[in-house]
Parts: structure tokens; sequence; C-alpha cells
């Protein structure tokens, strides 16, 4: 049967991958992202899709895609940016921006959608293994992708009693162009986490399919990579190495700055 899929951030990275997941297996997409048009990323797509104009912290655009969506049976809250940087280092303005996209983008995203899917429907939210695992000079992100998980757990409890599930995908630094969001605050955090975002050999169609794998299966926390697996049950089952070695990726971290 063919599956009504919603994604937010689906021009690019994570949520371009999805998509085409999605579309392979014969499903209808909405791709939603800031453009105004569909740009040339989702117009060589094959399959059945259409394009929304969405940015996830504008209410009326939200209201807008309401108004065309009238059932879903998947919703992935994708959208999302990085910051970088010490706590004393990150501005304002930086925070009030990560907390709009990466928190309130998935809150105004469930409030809208969420009334659309029905019995067999799936909310997933796109986090980060930063959202489990805590390393220093990432404040700003960290605390997004952890309240993200916090929500996902939260809907989960909330939403099974209607046969919806909610899922929320915690992936280690993989290849995407989340590079580009990097607010500048820290230009030396920023050199090291677009050095890991392009060096790791994971890719985004590999957490694509992973990832949508363990939605059919209704996962709550998908890690699909080896690295955040070991990392989040790590900190679960040896929290006190865990924790001396974060303090120390922290020390080392501070000397070199």
């Amino acid at each position: 049967m063919t599956r009504r899929v919603f994604i937010t951030g689906a021009a690019s990275g994570l949520g371009l991958a999805l998509a085409r997941e999605y579309l392979a297996a014969g499903d209808e997409v909405i791709l939603t992202d800031l453009h105004a048009e569909a740009p040339p990323s989702v117009r060589e797509l094959n399959g059945q899709w259409r394009y929304l104009k969405l940015d996830v912290t504008d209410d009326e655009d939200w209201a807008a895609a309401v108004r065309t969506v009238d059932s879903l049976d998947i919703l992935i809250n994708n959208a999302g940016i990085a910051v970088g940087g010490r706590l004393d280092a990150t501005s304002m303005d930086s925070w009030q921006r990560i907390v709009d996209i990466n928190l309130l983008g998935v809150v105004r995203g469930c409030k809208a959608l969420v009334p659309t899917l029905g019995r067999g429907g799936r909310v997933v939210i796109t986090a980060s293994a930063a959202g489990l695992v805590h390393a220093p000079h990432m404040g700003a992100y960290n605390a997004t992708k952890a309240a993200a998980v916090a929500l996902a757990e939260t809907l989960d409890a909330e939403l099974r009693p209607r046969g919806i599930s909610a899922s929320v995908i915690c992936p280690l630094f993989f290849r995407s162009g989340l590079a580009d969001s990097l607010s500048g605050d820290d230009p030396k955090a920023d050199e090291a986490a677009r050095m890991l975002l392009s060096k790791t050999p994971l890719t985004s169609e590999k957490v694509a399919a992973r990832s949508a794998r363990a939605i059919q299966a209704r996962r709550l926390v998908i890690t699909p990579d080896a690295l955040s697996t070991v990392t989040w049950y790590s900190k679960r089952f040896t929290r006190v190495p865990f924790l001396a070695g974060t303090r120390l990726i922290g020390r080392v971290v501070e000397r070199r700055s």
C-alpha cells in the first residue's frame, strides 16, 4: 500500500536521502525546505513527490502546509542546524536560532501534522548522537538534540495508545550539508566540526537506509551506525569511564584553545 510521507529539510542531506528511500519503496513523498521552488536536487527525483516551501520557524508556513495535507502515514521532522563552541563563545542570537529550529521547529511540526496521522502512523524526529552523549564545546547543539530525544520519548508514550509510534534518529557524524549551518561564533569549534563531518565514511544514504528500516520496525531510539551505538551504550553501562573520557576530551580541547 502506498504511504504518504512528509519530510522537513528535504532538499539536501539526510532529508533528501530519506525521500529517496521512500520514493524507491513506491511511497508518495512531500518534500519541504526553505527554497521557494523545488531546487535541482529535488527536481531530479523519480517517483511520486511534490514540494512545499516551508520554514519550520514560521507559523504561517505550517498553516499553509496543513491546508494542503489532509492525511499522512509518516511525519519526519528532519530540518536542523548546527552550532558549535563553548558556552561563553556562543551568542544568545545563536542560541535563539538553534532552539527555534531544532526544538520548536519540531514542536510546530508535531502540533500541526500529528492530527493527520491515523492508526499505524509514525512520527520521526532527526536528532543526533549528541542528544544521547554530550561532548564539550557543543552545548547549544547538545541541548537541542537532547530535547529532541526527550520529545520523541514523550510523544511515543502519548501516541502509542492511538496506534502511532515515535522514533528519533541519533547518528554520529555523517557527510551532509550540516556544516554549512555552523554559526561562526567559535571558529576553532566550527573548524573541528567541519573536519569531523567531512572525514567520516558514514553517508546520508547509509543513515537513511538503516533509519527507514528501524522506523518500519517502530524502534524508538535509532542509532544507525556502530559508533553512535557504542558511545550510547558506553554512557549507559560504563558511566564512570565514559565521564572520565569526556572530561579528558574537555581538557585536551581547552589546552589546544
